[in-house]
């Protein structure tokens, strides 16, 4: 685990640490060998996916690179190249349905 994202998610506020940690561990759960780095100013993943804590929530963001149409569904916002799913408690975390997401996105891990 990178220390540098360790002290981005320690610095968040209550639920966003707590999103943040149970996201982390989910993604570091489903692909063990990962690159855990900060870029952008959030902690990201090989460029396939970033934890972004906002005011009131946190984003779990996606690469869409090659998604078809019905797998664009899946998620929020209008980007060209990441697209997201917002957090607002730990309860919204559904840990299948995330890897699900997750092994979406195209591209060795």
């Amino acid at each position: 685990m990178d220390e540098k994202v360790t002290e981005y998610i320690e610095k968040q506020k209550s639920p966003q640490k707590e999103i943040c940690k149970k996201l982390r561990q989910i993604i570091l759960k489903t692909f063990p060998k990962i690159k855990e780095e900060m870029k952008w100013g959030v902690p990201v993943y090989e460029d396939k996916y970033y934890l972004g804590s906002l005011k009131d929530h946190v984003n779990l963001g996606f690469s869409i690179k090659n998604m078809t149409a019905a797998e664009l569904k899946n998620f929020e916002g209008a980007g060209k190249t990441m697209r997201h799913v917002k957090f607002f408690s730990t309860k919204d975390i559904d840990e299948k349905k995330i890897q699900k997401l997750m092994k979406m996105v195209k591209g060795p891990c």
